[in-house]
């Protein structure tokens, strides 16, 4: 589980940081439950590079996410992938 939850972090990290004008401050957060075969990413990001993560109508971010389940399946794990500003994290805390 842990190749594939680096290899995942590696595609999430090299797909998002050309596109958004803050790379430098984007974080990736993981939670793995091996239990239920689980891997849960957090993609914390400035608030104005959420937009472009996003993209129209949903459709980065879905095939972001897309991507990171099939790779997630085809290993036999679940793979969540859940896009955040650092506003948005700070309010859970």
């Amino acid at each position: 589980m842990q190749k594939l939850t680096e290899s995942i972090s590696k595609y999430l990290l090299a797909v998002v940081c050309p596109l958004i004008k803050s790379p430098e401050q984007a974080q990736l957060r993981v939670a793995a439950n091996e239990e239920e075969k689980l891997l849960r990413f957090r993609l914390v990001l400035e608030p104005g590079d959420i937009a472009r993560i996003i993209g129209r109508n949903g459709m980065t971010a879905s095939a972001i996410r897309s991507l990171a389940k099939a790779a997630g399946e085809k290993a036999g794990a679940k793979v969540v992938v859940h896009i955040l500003s650092s506003e948005e994290l700070d309010e859970e805390s």
